[in-house]
């Protein structure tokens, strides 16, 4: 069964980092895009930040510069977003999401179940 587990949320004050993990488990064969959503109450749930397989990134708008997505190569399961410069503005829901194909399922996408980042003034 396919699990994807998140760690990292929690408060900040404005202008404070916080750094994000999610990690895939399950009969994975390959997983082509691992990534980050939001969702702010009252708001429709965007993209963050997103890294395939090739390691090329893509970013949501509202990131200018202050996010990073990054893998390790030791963990290649694993997903960072390292978040810098935070603001009230990113206080949200942040969901995982991975596009993969496992033993069971051909390529199919999965979430998270979400870690609450708050970012106080």
């Amino acid at each position: 069964q396919v699990q994807l587990v998140e760690s990292g949320g929690g408060s900040v004050q404005a202008g404070g980092s916080l750094t994000l993990s999610c990690t895939a488990s399950g009969n994975i064969v390959s997983i082509s895009l691992m990534g980050w959503y939001r969702q702010a109450p009252g708001k429709q749930r965007e993209l963050v930040a997103t890294l395939n397989s090739g390691a090329s990134t893509n970013y949501g708008d509202f990131v200018k510069g202050r996010f990073t997505i990054f893998r390790k190569n030791s963990a290649k399961n694993t997903i960072f977003l390292q978040m810098n410069s935070l603001s009230p503005d990113d206080t949200a829901v942040y969901y995982c999401n991975t596009y993969m194909t496992t033993v069971e399922r051909d390529l199919t996408y999965y979430w998270g179940q979400g870690a609450q980042v708050t970012v106080s003034s």
